[in-house]
């Protein structure tokens, strides 16, 4: 078993970390180094796939956490103990930036190698595998332009070319659904990858190996991309992808969620989760749920508001004038701000207005004591430094264990979402308000919330009761109302995907508390060049210019100045 497993790893290393097929030729010149019952392309699915939804802690933490999560205001820094404030992200930063386009960029080499030894005349030829490197590129493609825009996509897997252009989005988009078509039709009725060693398994983290599951994430990914691309300008394409999409099967059902379970136990060096950074750091690293998440929630009697987050710790708290700087005159302002949070939440406290002496200064105080009882409360999204004193932690709601427990422990640890059924769902119900396809809306939008919720294992008579009862269930309202809402709950169910929750948000335009952006500067942080708008991109990493400067430069007269305001080809 051994021998077998250094086997893998040696040949794991070749198609990853080599750069042409000549290296490969070169380790078959040792007949006896491994037989061909042995060697099959499934033993690199497992790294392909981690390395693109949770690479090492490093990346994961800078691109997930710092960036995505937070511009898709789910999660917030900015508590007072945080060692950020919520501007982190918004105000730019280049080594974070570095870290998450790096990370981006530098997953094209690992794919473009699987590509190369899976297709045609490959030395790991599998037509199955190939279908999935299609995919796999689709997948990340998607997330790769809807980050940064613009990228190198129809030079990309040249190896010859060491400075590939820059493509358009709606070439991109295209391209990428061409080659979904391209690997949908591959697999065609296929159940399996192959037999003996090419029978895909465990190695597949998706699915398995259920070539029929691929297909729909396939398809789901397509009805996705079109229905982002459609009224952009040029795309012309999109409206005859989503009509094929809608004719072939999707993801819709429990057992059809693409979610990559988390290994427990595997270091965060090497498949990272949220528990990483949490639990390793102590208290400067943690962050808040965000308010407008908690907000729709709790306000709509959601029964996933328990499986997302802990309610507050409460108890009493001071908050405390500051003794000097620019925040001391706001003291009053910023104090009423977060008792506004609790009301807003309903939460019963008293509070007490005093004042005392510190070195000869007068100090203003406000005591809260939070009464007994389960509150969540959601922290506003990009809070500055000048408010950070007030923003005590034991006032704002926490992430559900699940979701950051530590490894090593035996706790168990939400999987990391790929595709979900609910958005095969609800993309459906999307097509139908927008009058691009028939059927029944309402049933589609109702069926997505279901499996939203049992996706976090929402038992079946609170989902029922909330379907039932709540009119956030129900497309009763005018067009753009019911695209709203189907809109809030694909960004509902994109939790912990922060990348499709902030894409949603800046594709549809909802929520708008978070689309519209922020005006209070006393409160909020303006961000590096977007002066209170929410953020539509990422800027390049220095990588971009230092590897490929002519290009990057060329890409940015066609896009915009490389900011984090330049609004993507599709964004509304």
């Amino acid at each position: 078993m051994k021998s077998i497993l250094k086997k893998i790893a040696f040949i794991f290393l070749a198609i990853l970390g080599f750069n042409s097929c000549s290296d490969f030729d070169e380790i078959n010149e040792n007949p006896n180094a491994f037989t061909s019952d042995e060697v099959s392309a499934k033993f690199f699915m497992t790294e392909l796939q981690i390395q693109l939804y949770a690479p090492n802690r490093y990346p994961y933490w800078r691109a997930q956490l710092i960036h995505a999560d937070r511009y898709a205001g789910h999660f917030t820094f900015g508590f007072n103990g945080s060692w950020w404030t919520d501007a982190l992200g918004y105000d730019y930063n280049s080594g974070y930036t570095d870290a998450a386009y790096d990370w981006m960029s530098g997953y094209l080499g690992k794919l473009s190698g699987f590509i190369n030894f899976v297709k045609e005349g490959g030395d790991l030829q599998n037509d199955k595998f190939y279908a999935i490197g299609l995919i796999m590129k689709g997948l990340y493609y998607q997330m790769y332009v809807d980050t940064f825009g613009m990228a190198p996509y129809t030079e990309a897997f040249d190896p010859d070319n060491i400075t590939p252009k820059y493509d358009e989005l709606s070439t991109i988009y295209q391209g990428t659904i061409a080659d979904l078509d391209e690997a949908m039709a591959i697999i065609g009725d296929a159940e399996v990858s192959g037999e003996g060693v090419e029978l895909l398994t465990n190695n597949d983290l998706f699915f398995g190996g259920d070539m029929q599951k691929w297909k729909k994430l396939a398809n789901t990914l397509k009805l996705r991309m079109a229905l982002r691309a459609q009224g952009a300008n040029g795309a012309t394409f999109a409206e005859g992808a989503i009509a094929e999409a809608l004719a072939a099967p999707l993801l819709t059902a429990s057992d059809e969620n693409a979610l990559m379970e988390k290994d427990p136990d595997i270091s965060q060096w090497a498949n990272a989760a949220y528990g990483d950074v949490w639990w390793n750091f102590g208290t400067g690293s943690n962050w808040n749920v965000g308010k407008t998440l908690i907000d729709y929630l709790r306000n709509n009697n959601d029964p996933r508001l328990t499986y997302y987050a802990k309610p507050i710790d409460g108890g009493d708290v001071v908050l405390t004038q500051d003794a000097e700087g620019d925040s001391r005159n706001l003291f009053s302002k910023h104090s009423a701000f977060i008792l506004q949070q609790l009301d807003d939440a309903g939460v019963t406290y008293s509070s007490t207005s005093g004042t005392k002496t510190v070195d000869g200064v007068t100090i203003d105080t406000v005591g809260i004591s939070i009464a007994a009882g389960d509150y969540y409360v959601g922290q506003p999204t990009r809070l500055n430094g000048f408010i950070y004193s007030q923003v005590k932690e034991q006032l704002f709601s926490r992430p559900a264990d699940i979701v950051i427990n530590p490894k090593n422990q035996g706790k168990e640890i939400f999987p990391e979402v790929v595709m979900t059924a609910a958005e095969g769902n609800f993309l459906q119900a999307e097509a139908i308000i927008k009058g691009l396809a028939s059927g029944d809306a309402q049933s589609l939008y109702q069926e997505g919330i279901r499996q939203a919720m049992a996706m976090w294992d929402v038992p079946e008579g609170d989902i029922s009761t909330f379907l039932g009862t709540e009119d956030m269930a129900q497309l009763n309202g005018s067009v753009d109302e019911n695209l709203e809402k189907i809109a809030i709950q694909r960004w509902i169910v994109s939790y912990t995907d922060g990348f499709e929750a902030w894409a949603i948000v800046r594709d549809t335009g909802y929520p708008t508390e978070l689309s519209e952006g922020v005006s209070d500067f006393d409160i909020y942080a303006a961000g590096t060049t977007l002066n209170g708008a929410y953020p539509q991109r990422m800027r390049y990493g220095n990588g971009a210019y230092n590897t490929n400067g002519d290009n990057t430069n060329a890409a940015l007269q066609q896009q915009g100045p490389d900011v984090q305001g330049t609004k993507l080809w599709w964004a509304k």
